[in-house]
């Protein structure tokens, strides 16, 4: 996963390299064109300096036609030679592609040609100057190669200046991140963003705070709700169950009555239940057990197994235990009985009829395994209410006190399902 300012990097890098090469062409003509000119200049002072030198010195016809012989063999790129004044044409600039005869290497190079007409003594000559010109290929290697050399810098300076730039520019932002990370909800304690002086931070600040208040508030309301609910139907609940206990017990019932009346021990007891669980999650929420003390976790292990040994055979389910009787945690003992009960009922809740529990704990990692058809959805399986299983309801807070028992003590828990086995792992 790259980092946020590596994405326009990439695409500016990218943007830097196609103009540079788009720039090499044009380089190429601009410098071409400058050279031409060039030459074209330097054609123009030959010729000008030729007619003027000629016309200054006082010589015949025949030690002129000497000197211009003399001239055209040990000059190169120049001829002159007379002319007819009917052959006088406007002057001439052009570029060829030829052998180059003092190449020793038979190349074809380009040269600027000028030909155009001197006026010596009152005659026309005809004078041709060709200048080699700079090789194309030669032109084109040297720009490339200067143009990608100042990209290798061009692309040296961005990663270095985006380094810089992202550990300042973005300092404020992975303040807040952090200060994010450590928010506790549960502990409703207040974030302080630092000050800074970046418009969209300052924005996203407020934005946050707004949204953490307006988070922290509505959870108070419905943590207050759920624990003086509970608080409220203890009472009416106990009455029900002696209620309904009284009822049993009278003679007069008949049978139809008598098992009507057992009938609403079930949903009642249920309801008991879930108000007990979320008292305990209140509970734990507003950190209400805060005795820690070592815990012999094997040997809580053994009392809760055999607790609940009845419910495990009246399924016929079989319990495999691996214990390391050394092992110590520290924590509230409640707590932790708690968190194994929830772990083992489950264990048997969703087991098949003749399967197996395995318990297994080292001395950072305890293990709970048993059978099963098909896995709990892990996108329910730690939420309140949340029912991970649809062959097996439950109310769906068990879970939910493991999590928060495990996260009060900063222990990770963690569910897979492979080869046919639910297995629920604490690592201490």
């Amino acid at each position: 996963m790259s980092k946020l300012l590596d994405k326009p990097l990439k695409t500016f890098t990218l943007y830097a390299l196609f103009i540079l090469a788009c720039s090499i062409p044009a380089y190429y003509l601009v410098v071409d064109y400058i050279w031409l000119n060039e030459l074209d200049e330097h054609n123009e002072i030959i010729r000008t300096r030729m007619e003027q030198g000629l016309n200054d010195i006082d010589i015949d016809e025949q030690t002129l036609a000497q000197t211009l012989n003399v001239w055209n063999n040990v000059q190169p790129g120049t001829t002159i030679a007379p002319a007819l004044p009917n052959d006088v044409r406007e002057d001439s600039i052009y570029t060829a592609s030829k052998l180059n005869i003092y190449s020793d290497d038979g190349e074809i190079d380009r040269f600027r040609g000028l030909q155009t007409y001197l006026n010596i003594y009152g005659r026309p000559y005809k004078l041709t100057i060709e200048t080699n010109v700079e090789e194309v290929d030669e032109t084109l290697f040297a720009i490339a190669l200067i143009t990608f050399l100042f990209f290798g810098f061009l692309v040296l300076g961005f990663i270095l200046l985006n380094r810089r730039i992202s550990g300042q520019v973005w300092l404020p932002f992975k303040k807040t991140l952090d200060k994010l990370k450590d928010f506790d909800l549960n502990k409703q304690s207040e974030v302080v963003f630092d000050k800074t002086d970046i418009e969209e931070f300052e924005e996203l600040q407020t934005v946050l705070k707004q949204l953490i208040q307006n988070n922290a508030s509505v959870y108070l309301r419905q943590k207050q709700f759920s624990e003086n609910a509970s608080h409220e139907l203890q009472t009416p609940l106990a009455l029900l169950k002696s209620k309904l206990d009284m009822m049993l017990q009278d003679d007069t019932l008949s049978e139809a009555q008598y098992e009507k009346i057992s009938s609403l021990n079930l949903p009642l007891s249920r309801v008991s239940r879930i108000n007990k669980n979320l008292l305990l999650l209140a509970k734990l929420e507003n950190q209400q057990f805060d005795e820690s003390f070592p815990i012999d976790l094997g040997a809580l292990i053994d009392e809760t197994t055999s607790l609940l040994a009845d419910q495990a055979e009246a399924r016929d389910i079989s319990t495999v235990l691996k214990i390391d009787h050394q092992t110590m945690v520290t924590g509230n003992k409640y707590l932790v009985e708690i968190m194994l009960t929830n772990l083992l009922v489950n264990a048997i809740r969703h087991n098949v009829s003749g399967g197996a529990v395995a318990i297994d704990l080292t001395d950072r990692v305890l293990t709970i395994s048993n059978s099963g058809s098909k896995p709990l959805k892990e996108e329910r399986l730690f939420q309140r209410f949340g029912n991970a299983s649809p062959d097996n309801p439950s109310s769906g807070l068990g879970l939910s006190i493991v999590r928060e028992i495990c996260q009060r003590y900063n222990w990770k828990i963690r569910y897979d399902f492979k080869d046919g086995l639910h297995t629920f792992s604490a690592t201490f």
